[in-house]
């Protein structure tokens, strides 16, 4: 029998939208980071959406592992948005006094694609 995917990387037009289906233990957290950093570069992605609504807990190594996937994602070319945090999520960090940087969020998956799409028209393709 195989075991339910962990997360999925979807690619839609210029962006990549990333879903955390269940809580995800620090190595899984890193293969999320490697398959997601690959596939930014392998899709020649311009944006990258991490929904993490499934998260009913966010702890400091994954606050700081979406941290590090977004400044990667910045190297190779992408912006970052992270989606769904829920409301006792978002409590318990401000608590802890965890944060997500420089990091844009917005509510949900449309938020965050209506997102992508401003900053992507600040800042548009190179010409050749």
């Amino acid at each position: 029998m195989t075991s339910p995917r962990l997360f999925s990387i979807l690619r839609q037009g210029l962006h990549l939208i990333a879903s955390v289906h269940t809580a995800l233990d620090d190595s899984q957290l890193v293969r999320f980071q490697a398959d997601l950093v690959e596939r930014i570069g392998a899709d020649r992605a311009r944006g990258v959406v991490i929904d993490v609504a499934a998260l009913d807990v966010l702890d400091s190594f994954g606050s700081r592992t979406l941290r590090d996937i977004a400044e990667m994602a910045r190297l190779r070319g992408a912006v970052t948005v992270i989606v769904g945090i829920q409301p006792d999520v978002a409590f318990a960090m401000v608590e802890l006094g965890m944060d997500t940087g420089s990091v844009v969020t917005a509510l949900d998956l449309e938020e965050g694609l209506a997102e992508l799409d401003r900053c992507l028209a600040a800042s548009p393709l190179p010409g050749p």
